[in-house]
């Protein structure tokens, strides 16, 4: 027959003083295998459907404990219970030693006590938990928030509706930005003053990334493939410096990382600072990465140096990863693009970016681009096809231009909607209108656009900002 209620709370009782497990078939709860009317009004709010053929008391009787407490307090509780068993399953005494933001990879669980974790939850909460549990929420934090959720049958469906798309009346804003570039240049503001002093950040070939410079200052030309037609660049100083431990990555790992990603996520969180946005706070946000790069040398070096660092070489010089590694360090959910366009590739993420805000993927951007010069393979490749200036120096649009010069340094900005900023009371440092992309097909060589192309994409430009030509100056 089915239970009484004073049955049901003897069950319960019983169950909180032993935390034994106590099935409670669905045919005595009513007659039927499927929760319905006749299951008694206290245990209609502990079934999930017919998908439980059975309920575990003991997940009642704690989903009743928890569901008295303040919601602070039994999040406190489950999250103590995930490290506590972590603790055990790891050989740690106590739950301290197991941090509750850190991934349950890094701080020792594999597969098979991934599985025991698993068990060990089962067995204390009566729940009946899939074997990707720990994979699935891969930090303590977060599968505490996930079994709660499960105890107090609180999941909510996941919402497949994009959210509304903002007019033309809420344009994309900057909020803020980080840099690294030549001649000690740190900060925006540094960089601007350099900008507006009229000084440069070049300077001659450094000599602690291991440069053969004699050869590559003996005699350049079609005949000479070792040399460069310069000795100049503008290149970052103490490139090596990075603090891994910080960012939770091995001193291995970081060996085995392109520079370009660890300037990235150096320049990346201190770009949220400076927007006045704690990094930690955009875990499981729609927060976008987009980063242009164009160039992967660093490979050569990890491929043959001495050190033991293959394990990591896939992921350390993987081009999709230099967005990615951003997204996964911080835990941000919106799109990792790694984009390539050469020399336009920053501006077109921050166009991706842009779109990708207005559209409403991302509720937050961050976009930019970065460049190491971890060989000298860019000045040797010039200096053969002979478009390298001797200086050093870009000379654009004057009769003495005679070549390129080439720079490293890493720029990114955080963008987002305008009513977004207000709303989050960010200051806005700058508004970006509007902004186009295109190609000009087969015309007048591979890498060089032509000019109609150049002035299709203007046009395409001002068009999206709603100004005109004569309304910039």
């Amino acid at each position: 027959p089915p239970l009484s209620v004073e049955q049901g709370l003897a069950l319960l009782d019983a169950a909180m003083a032993t935390d034994a497990p106590h099935l409670v078939p669905l045919g005595s709860l009513g007659g039927e295998r499927r929760p319905g009317a006749d299951v008694p009004p206290l245990f209609r709010g502990l079934f999930k459907g017919a998908r439980r053929m059975a309920v575990s008391a003991t997940a009642g009787a704690l989903g009743l404990r928890l569901g008295a407490l303040a919601e602070d307090e039994r999040a406190r509780q489950v999250l103590d219970l995930v490290r506590t068993e972590a603790a055990g399953v790891l050989g740690h005494t106590s739950l301290l030693s197991v941090e509750a933001e850190r991934g349950f990879k890094d701080l020792g669980i594999d597969s098979l006590t991934a599985l025991e974790l698993r068990n060990r939850l089962n067995q204390a909460t009566g729940l009946r938990l899939p074997a990707t549990l720990v994979f699935d929420h891969p930090t303590p934090t977060a599968l505490a928030g996930h079994l709660l959720a499960e105890i107090l049958d609180e999941h909510k469906a996941l919402d497949a509706v994009a959210p509304a798309v903002s007019g033309d009346d809420d344009p994309i804003v900057i909020v803020g930005m980080a840099c690294r570039m030549p001649g000690g240049v740190d900060t925006p503001e540094a960089f601007f003053d350099m900008l507006l002093e009229g000084r440069e950040g070049l300077t001659d070939f450094p000599t602690d990334r291991g440069w053969d410079l004699a050869a590559l200052f003996g005699e350049s030309g079609p005949g000479n493939r070792g040399a460069s037609a310069t000795r100049t660049g503008g290149f970052l100083s103490a490139l090596g410096d990075f603090d891994a431990g910080f960012f939770g990555i091995s001193p291995r790992e970081a060996l085995a990382m392109d520079p370009q990603q660890r300037l990235l996520l150096e320049t990346s969180w201190e770009a949220f600072e400076r927007a006045g946005i704690d990094p930690s706070r955009l875990r499981g946000s729609r927060t976008g990465v987009f980063v242009g790069t164009t160039g992967q040398d660093y490979a050569s070096l990890v491929m043959n140096s001495r050190e033991d660092v293959e394990g990591h070489a896939s992921t350390g010089l993987a081009n999709s990863v230099i967005s990615g590694r951003v997204s996964y360090t911080f835990g941000l959910e919106g799109p990792a693009v790694t984009v390539d366009t050469a020399c336009s590739s920053s501006l077109v993420s921050m166009h991706l970016a842009a779109q990708s805000l207005r559209s409403g993927e991302s509720s937050l951007a961050l976009a930019g681009g970065v460049t190491v010069l971890a060989t000298p393979v860019s000045f040797l490749g010039f200096s053969r096809q002979g478009g390298l200036a001797g200086d050093g120096r870009c000379k654009a649009y004057a009769d003495a231009a005679d070549g390129t010069g080439w720079s490293e340094g890493v720029g990114v900005v955080v963008m987002e909607r305008l009513s977004d900023a207000v709303r989050n009371g960010h200051e806005v440092l700058a508004v970006m209108r509007g902004s186009a992309v295109n190609q000009d097909g087969a015309s007048n060589g591979l890498t060089a656009p032509n000019g109609p192309s150049q002035q299709r994409v203007i046009r395409q430009a001002l068009a999206a900002a709603g100004v005109s030509a004569a309304d910039v100056d």
